[in-house]
C-alpha cells in the first residue's frame, strides 16, 4: 500500500517498484549518482522541453525515457507517444546528448515500449521494463533486430523444396517490411519443421538474434522438434545445428542463459 493518494503518484510508486525489480536504481533529480548502479532511473530530469518523468542511464550514459501516466489513462498510451518522443529528442540538462533510442509509456499496469533505432519505429506492449544489462547488450550490437533483419542475405536454395523456398522467402520479406506476424501454411509432410529450422538458423546467424522460442502444443511435438534441430545441417556449414547453437527443450521453469533456441509446450510456457 502506498502513502501517496493521488492517481499520478500511485502510478509512479508502481513504476518505481517495476524498475527496481528489473535491476534499476531509482533516484531523485536532486540526489543523482550515476555511478551507484549500472542502471539508474532519475525522476523528473530536466530537459530543454521540460522535466521528463524518468530518464534512464546505463553505464552513466542516457539511453531512454519513461513517460508516466495514471492508471485510468492506459487506454490512451498510444496518444502520448509523440510527447514521449519529444522528450527523447530533447537535450538533457548538463548533457550534450543525442536523441535517446529507448522510450516507454507506462501507467504501472500497462507499459508500452518503442525502439527508435528501428527502420519504422512503432510501440508495443511489454510485460516489464528491460534490464540495464539487456539495454547495454542492445547498444553493444548497434543496430536493432528489426534493422538487422533488413540485411539478411539471399536464401541459398540448395537442398530445399520449392514450397520451403517460397515459405522462407515470403517470411523474410514480411519481416523486412516490418510485419512481424506471419503464418506459414504447408501440407502434411511438406517439411514444416525443417523450414522452421532453416529460418531459425538464418535468424541466429544473419540477424544475430539472441534467442528463439519454438512453441508446440504437445510434448511429442517438442521432442520431434528437438530431434529435427539435432539432425539439421545448414547448407552453408558442415556442422550440425546443435554444434553451432544451443538448443534447450524446456522440462522445467529453468532457462539456461546460453540457450539460443528454447522448445516449449504452451502449458510449460504458462507455468514459468
Amino acid at each position: 500500500m502506498t502513502n501517496n493518494q493521488n492517481p499520478e503518484q500511485i502510478a509512479r510508486d508502481t513504476i518505481d517498484d517495476m524498475l527496481q525489480q528489473a535491476g534499476w536504481l531509482v533516484q531523485s533529480k536532486n540526489e543523482v549518482d550515476l555511478s551507484a548502479n549500472r542502471g539508474v532511473a532519475v525522476r523528473e530530469y530536466l530537459t530543454d522541453v521540460g522535466p521528463a518523468d524518468y530518464v534512464l542511464f546505463v553505464d552513466r550514459k542516457p539511453v531512454g525515457i519513461i513517460e508516466a501516466k495514471r492508471e485510468d489513462e492506459g487506454h490512451r498510451l498510444t496518444v502520448v507517444e509523440e510527447q514521449s518522443a519529444n522528450y527523447a529528442k530533447a537535450k538533457l540538462k548538463y548533457l550534450n546528448n543525442d536523441p535517446l533510442p529507448f522510450v516507454y509509456e507506462s501507467t504501472g499496469t500497462i507499459t508500452r515500449f518503442t525502439d527508435y533505432r528501428d527502420p519504422k519505429p512503432r510501440g508495443r506492449n511489454v510485460f516489464s521494463f528491460h534490464k540495464p544489462e539487456t539495454i547495454a547488450e542492445w547498444l553493444r550490437k548497434g543496430k536493432s533486430l528489426r534493422e538487422r533483419l533488413q540485411t539478411i542475405p539471399q536464401l541459398a536454395e540448395t537442398g530445399l523444396r520449392p514450397a520451403q523456398i517460397v515459405a522462407i522467402n515470403n517470411l523474410e520479406h514480411s519481416f523486412k517490411r516490418n510485419r512481424p506476424k506471419a503464418l506459414i501454411q504447408m501440407a502434411t509432410g511438406a517439411g514444416k519443421t525443417f523450414t522452421a529450422a532453416t529460418f531459425v538458423y538464418r535468424l541466429l546467424k544473419h540477424a544475430d538474434s539472441k534467442r528463439v522460442l519454438f512453441l508446440v502444443d504437445t510434448k511429442n511435438l517438442g521432442e520431434q522438434a528437438e530431434q529435427e534441430f539435432m539432425t539439421f545441417q545448414p547448407n552453408d556449414d558442415n556442422r550440425k545445428f546443435t554444434e553451432l547453437y544451443n538448443v534447450q527443450r524446456l522440462t522445467s521453469s529453468y532457462i539456461a542463459n546460453d540457450s539460443q533456441v528454447c522448445i516449449s509446450t504452451i502449458q510449460r510456457l504458462y507455468s514459468i
